[in-house]
């Protein structure tokens, strides 16, 4: 079963790509003093499979962008692309996220 991405890339004079597991699209998770504030402003204007979002995240890797990732799926494909290390993701309130700056 393949599942569902929420993707965006913003463009200005670095490549910012945010990618978030579909199901928490919109949705804002606190933990002590950190917030997680998943805005479909920020992280929605392309749907993708697994497959496409594969692919999308290869491409823009060879264009130095910056990700923001967050979601057990996404962070789970992240780290099987090579975009990040397991090392590198935090969690807020049971969400995992990951910031890759180059």
């Amino acid at each position: 079963m393949s599942n569902l991405f929420c993707t965006k890339v913003h463009r200005s004079y670095r490549t910012v790509v945010a990618i978030c597991d579909h199901d928490l699209i919109g949705k804002k998770f606190e933990q002590d003093k950190r917030q997680l504030d998943l805005r479909e402003s920020f992280y929605k204007d392309k749907e993708m499979d697994d497959l496409s979002l594969k692919r999308m995240m290869k491409m823009q890797l060879l264009e130095d962008a910056t990700f923001s990732i967050a979601g057990k799926n996404s962070i789970k494909i992240a780290i099987e692309e090579g975009i990040i290390n397991k090392d590198c993701v935090g969690n807020i309130a049971g969400i995992p996220f990951a910031l890759k700056l180059i």
